[in-house]
């Protein structure tokens, strides 16, 4: 029997760029998810984080490359996941509150700002150097945000203007998870990443269990539509939209990559528009576009440095 003809370059590209893509389209859903579940945020946010980790275990269980893996790195990396979850824990309190009071797709493309956050982070610690793309970028995505938030700002509560600032507070949040993230990685070069989110979302379920105690929340869902949107939330989201980034994003180009993942504030957006009703005026369409124009060329120094 002949044997299969290996995958050409051109198909493992498209291959790597579709996964890229679904990735890119399911992390886009975790706002909706967020927003149409009828429970609280911190709860939402503990269902999310319990549900990935039990489908992370599951898969961990199921390949055994990875489940080998996993015996051979048990107590590796606990430290460096610890800090990262505090800091995805905090992220996750400050986003769906943000969404809570400001909708999921506004909520979101505040949150993606951690692109400009990330970069200062840089300079401050690391003395990087960004070039001159990345202030162009900075000043279109400010100026996009001014004309998104200023002209209607008279116009919104003190509720809507805290969501406005709990989503900037967001990008800070989640820029400190995904600096700590890479450290902890470039600590332990020989951890499975796929070990090292286990470790996260369990160590942030706990995190997240702890805020709906002290807050009284509660943890009952209310009916089986809640179950499943957060099922979906944790197991499509948490689970499969990053391993599939994960997979592909190290085998396409930069300028592809920060295209497909601008993706997830675009669509966002669209979810917002689609299930809670978001209109945008003129100005605000332009101040979109200005935003996300300016995450996609902030993006690209990222991925060229890494």
């Amino acid at each position: 029997m002949p044997e299969p003809a290996a995958a050409s370059p051109a198909d493992r590209q498209l291959s790597h760029t579709l996964q890229v893509l679904a990735g890119a389209v399911l992390i886009s859903l975790s706002a909706p998810f967020a927003g149409l579940v009828d429970v609280s945020p911190s709860t939402s946010g503990f269902y999310r984080m319990l549900f990935g980790a039990g489908g992370l275990l599951l898969l961990l269980l199921l390949v055994p490359r990875w489940r080998e893996q996993a015996r051979r790195q048990l107590l590796l990396g606990w430290g460096w996941s610890a800090l990262a979850a505090l800091l995805f824990a905090l992220d996750l309190w400050l986003w769906h509150r943000s969404i809570v009071r400001v909708g999921p797709g506004l909520a979101t493309l505040l949150a993606n700002f951690q692109v400009f956050v990330m970069t200062i982070a840089g300079v401050l610690l690391f003395r990087e150097r960004p070039g001159l793309r990345f202030f162009c970028a900075l000043l279109l995505a400010m100026l996009g945000l001014w004309l998104l938030l200023v002209p209607n700002w008279p116009g919104w509560n003190p509720s809507q203007r805290l969501g406005i600032v709990l989503g900037l507070l967001t990008a800070m949040a989640y820029s400190g998870y995904m600096l700590s993230l890479r450290h902890g990685q470039s600590a332990a070069r020989s951890l499975n990443p796929v070990w090292r989110l286990l470790q996260i979302s369990l160590l942030t379920s706990v995190l997240m269990a702890l805020v709906v105690t002290l807050e009284q929340a509660g943890f009952s869902l209310p009916d089986r539509r809640n179950w499943l949107l957060l099922l979906a939330y944790g197991l499509l989201c948490q689970v499969l939209g990053w391993l599939l980034i994960s997979r592909g994003l190290p085998h396409i180009a930069a300028g592809l990559a920060g295209l497909l993942l601008l993706l997830q504030p675009a669509l966002s957006v669209t979810w917002d528009m689609w299930f809670f009703s978001l209109r945008l005026s003129s100005w605000q369409w332009l101040g979109l576009g200005l935003c996300l124009l300016g995450i996609y060329l902030g993006s690209l120094r990222g991925f060229r440095r890494r």
